[in-house]
């Protein structure tokens, strides 16, 4: 498996799409642009209008996108795209791609993440070569592994997002009696993604007996910053729910190499980020307790990350153990 340069790599999430172009392997990534997903109707219409806006040629393309992956497909599940390989082979006249979950492009991104990047959230000390866990809130909920499988890098994608999610004490099950239920339950995502910021906000209101007002995520946070108390309680919520479920699947995976919270919503909520409070709620986990105080944890800042995990990949795709399989393609797996 190679990837032939320069190439296009894109990270592509519910609402927005990172595009990063690499000249040759083990360049840095020079960011193309961004775009929304309502902005045009395909992924492959919108690397087309990029790439004659920038005048740009590439012979790969190495592509994440948040819904799992089936061979060369991706069905998203929170935009109504659906990125097929052999389609962008076709259009736009590829030598070799490759399709990802977002979230694993995450996971492959944590051993190039840059200290400037992160902001560590209390105590905790990784442990290499232990599993590391990344996970964070977006237009939905994403989490993956990244594992040390010999000399190679694995990793392991989730669909985490969707576990139920229950109450932990009182105030929590105030809440939870009047939350929405996405899909006719609570799940990790229904409460912690952006949507899930405002479901959250509007069952604080109800809690105490008040009509909802702000009726979208990104009111939330301004809100909250003009001093309204309700806005305040629910982004403190959503942070030691975050941790919560943060510190649930780092049980899961043993992750002693450290948990790194991703995502477009946290980053923005992060006044009000209390690190105490969230390491509590973090190694809240009896009889683990002592295991969870151990175990690390970030805040990644940077928003290309994944970005740089992608053409890492693509410059040595040999340091991960991927079965490419009929994830990637070439000319010959084109559509005709």
């Amino acid at each position: 498996m190679d990837f032939p340069h320069p190439l296009i790599v894109c990270d592509v999430g519910g609402t927005n799409v990172r595009v990063g172009f690499v000249e040759a392997p083990g360049d840095e990534v020079r960011r193309l642009g961004n775009a929304s997903t309502d902005s045009h109707s395909s992924f492959v219409a919108t690397i087309k209008a990029m790439q004659e806006r920038t005048k740009t040629r590439v012979r790969s393309l190495v592509v994440s996108a948040a819904g799992p992956a089936r061979g060369a497909v991706i069905r998203m599940t929170n935009a109504d795209w659906t990125l097929d390989g052999a389609q962008m082979a076709q259009t736009l006249a590829l030598e070799q791609g490759l399709l990802l979950n977002d979230f694993e492009a995450q996971a492959i991104a944590l051993p190039h993440l840059a200290a400037a990047w992160t902001r560590t959230i209390g105590s905790g000390r990784a442990s290499a070569p232990a599993p590391q866990l990344v996970l964070g809130p977006g237009t939905g909920l994403g989490a993956a592994a990244l594992l040390k499988a010999g000399e190679k890098w694995l990793p392991v994608v989730t669909e985490a997002g969707h576990m139920s999610f229950g109450p932990a004490d009182g105030e929590e099950e105030r809440v939870w009696t009047h939350l929405e239920r996405a899909h006719g339950r609570v799940t990790f995502e229904s409460v912690l993604s952006g949507p899930g910021l405002a479901r959250l906000h509007a069952a604080m209101r109800a809690a105490r007996g008040l009509p909802p007002t702000l009726r979208a995520a990104p009111e939330i946070a301004p809100a909250a910053a003009g001093g309204d108390e309700v806005a305040i309680a629910t982004i403190r919520l959503f942070w030691r729910l975050v941790a919560r479920c943060a510190g649930d699947l780092a049980l899961a995976y043993l992750a002693r190499g450290g948990v790194t919270l991703a995502g477009g919503v946290l980053p923005r909520l992060v006044d009000w980020l209390d690190p105490q409070a969230f390491r509590e709620a973090f190694e809240a986990r009896a009889p683990m307790d002592a295991l969870a105080r151990e175990i690390p944890t970030r805040l990644l800042i940077e928003t290309d990350a994944a970005l740089t995990g992608m053409a890492a990949l693509a410059a040595t795709p040999s340091a991960y153990a991927i079965d490419y399989g009929d994830r990637a393609w070439r000319p010959s797996s084109r559509a005709t």
